[in-house]
């Protein structure tokens, strides 16, 4: 029995800091409908896709309790739901989350084409600092406004609508680092669903890094992940410019081989479409990557004790 599902990327352009929530719902749900056209019946939206990338601003708590989401649906996001639930799809999609305690996550979750939510993610590698950067035009303080996720990377698996895949999710920062792939792919997941606001370049005036470089490393760790943990990757941006700061597109769809099979061509809101054979997980799982023939954790002790860089004792050569 083929166990296909036909996905979609659902590239998000710049969401500006004036623009209306409505409007931005309303760009998400033509970017939903145009993947139902294709045959899809997963849409994968981006990271914070509801709003602006608000923690590049240093805000007053009263502006940034406007970008949190209290409940998800709730009835300003309602719609996205309803839409998605009569057209038979489901999502992936990133918003800021405020708990009832009070908490604040930078979040994702999966609903099912029947509208019920699979799973939720929190994001777990988060980026930037505490204190805003003294003189800087742009700031990245998503450990400000967030608490490091404290779910751990769960795996969730789909009904028949989706042949019984085993999925994962990760946010942004987190798709960089190895540790959480593997995290997921030792429960068996098939397809990762990960959406992204990667600068497309230093907002402050470095120049280290271009935009090129930077679009072509989130393709590279979308890439190397999907062939090392043998699953499909769908990688989604929100890119272009947002009020003078750049974010990356390179939206893509990965497979187990770690060849993309679909890749935006724009900065701006656009669908990706691949038929992602889960099948084709089998081969890397049960060869290359087979974890039960091949895996040495008593080695890997450091990498989960360890957090900063301990070299070897002895001078230097």
């Amino acid at each position: 029995m083929s166990r296909v599902i036909r996905v979609a990327g659902a590239q998000m352009g710049p969401t500006q800091k004036a623009d209306s929530r409505s409007a931005t719902l309303d760009r998400m749900i033509a970017l939903l409908e145009q993947a139902a056209e294709r045959g899809a019946s997963l849409v994968v939206f981006p990271e914070l896709a509801f709003t602006t990338f608000f923690p590049r601003w240093l805000l007053e708590d009263a502006e940034l309790a406007t970008y949190y989401e209290t409940a998800m649906p709730n009835p300003e996001t309602q719609p996205l739901f309803d839409r998605a639930r009569a057209l038979g799809v489901g999502f992936y999609v990133g918003y800021a989350e405020m708990t009832p305690q009070g908490e604040r996550f930078n979040s994702s979750i999966i609903v099912a084409p029947d509208g019920a939510i699979l799973g939720k993610y929190r994001k777990i590698h988060l980026p930037g600092s505490v204190e805003p950067r003294a003189g800087a035009r742009f700031q990245q303080l998503e450990k400000r406004y967030f608490e490091y996720g404290d779910s751990g990377f769960p795996v969730f698996r789909a009904d028949a609508t989706w042949h019984g895949a085993l999925m994962g999710m990760l946010i942004c920062n987190d798709r960089r680092w190895p540790e959480a792939w593997r995290s997921l792919a030792l429960q068996g997941m098939e397809l990762l669903c990960v959406g992204y606001n990667s600068a497309a370049y230093d907002p402050n005036g470095g120049d280290t890094e271009s935009a090129g470089l930077r679009t072509f490393h989130s393709k590279l760790v979308a890439q190397a992940n999907a062939y090392m943990n043998a699953c499909w990757a769908v990688a989604v941006a929100k890119a272009g410019d947002e009020d003078g700061s750049g974010l990356v597109g390179g939206s893509c769809i990965v497979d187990p081989n770690g060849v993309i099979v679909a890749e935006a061509q724009t900065l701006g809101d656009e669908v990706i479409v691949a038929d992602c054979d889960l099948d084709m997980c089998v081969q890397g799982k049960t060869k290359m990557f087979n974890f039960e023939a091949h895996r040495r954790p008593q080695w890997y002790r450091r990498i989960t004790e360890q957090v900063g860089v301990t070299p070897p004792d002895g001078d230097a050569a």
